[in-house]
């Protein structure tokens, strides 16, 4: 009766049985195999046969990288598009499709979060027009400033022009900080005064 475990490494092993049948015995040294048989098969001929016979093996593909000749497989190289013929290619991955779902979710939640606080604390949401008038403005006014900053004169020999460039200076700086933020933010809220 032979019992058969498998071990962690998955190969079985074998429980001893006493009962088992044993193995031939080892030849004597005086026993001698048979010579002298011959078969009447032509191993030539027949070879020959089935090589005209057979069905030629397909040359397998490869590919050349240097003018020496060096030769690779073309199936581990990477040239041949196996991958574009599997039946989920060009299919979202489930867990991607799980979390984007999620972060749907996770961001609707918040919209509703921020609606309803803003509700509480009486905010409005400035139009997309109305933010795109005063980004308009406050490009015009730092033109302006450049301008006249750019009409100042090369050498500042007194006290008012010194004066006078480091306040359009101050001003260009403040306008470009304005028209930074009101860019980078898209959605913009302002408290309501009634």
């Amino acid at each position: 009766m032979k019992t058969a475990q498998v071990t962690g490494g998955g190969s079985p092993v074998k429980k001893f049985d006493r009962n088992m049948p044993k193995k031939p015995a080892v030849p004597l040294r005086t026993d001698h195999p048979v010579m002298g048989i011959q078969s009447g098969k032509n191993f030539i001929n027949t070879n020959a046969a089935d090589v005209i016979m057979g069905v030629a093996k397909k040359p397998k593909p490869i590919y050349v990288d240097k003018r020496t000749g060096d030769k690779h497989d073309v199936e581990s190289s990477g040239l041949v598009p196996k991958y574009i013929n599997k039946k989920d290619y060009g299919v979202t991955p489930e867990y991607i499709r799980r979390r984007n779902e999620e972060l749907k979710k996770a961001q609707e939640e918040y919209d509703r979060y921020i609606q309803e606080n803003l509700k509480k604390a009486a905010m409005k949401r400035l139009p997309d027009e109305e933010r795109e008038a005063i980004l308009q403005g406050l490009k015009k006014n730092w033109e302006e400033r450049h301008k006249e900053f750019q009409s100042l004169s090369v050498f500042i020999d007194s006290i008012s022009k010194k004066i006078r460039k480091q306040r359009l200076e101050e001003e260009m700086k403040q306008l470009e900080y304005y028209i930074g933020v009101i860019e980078k933010h898209k959605i913009i809220y302002i408290a309501n005064n009634a």
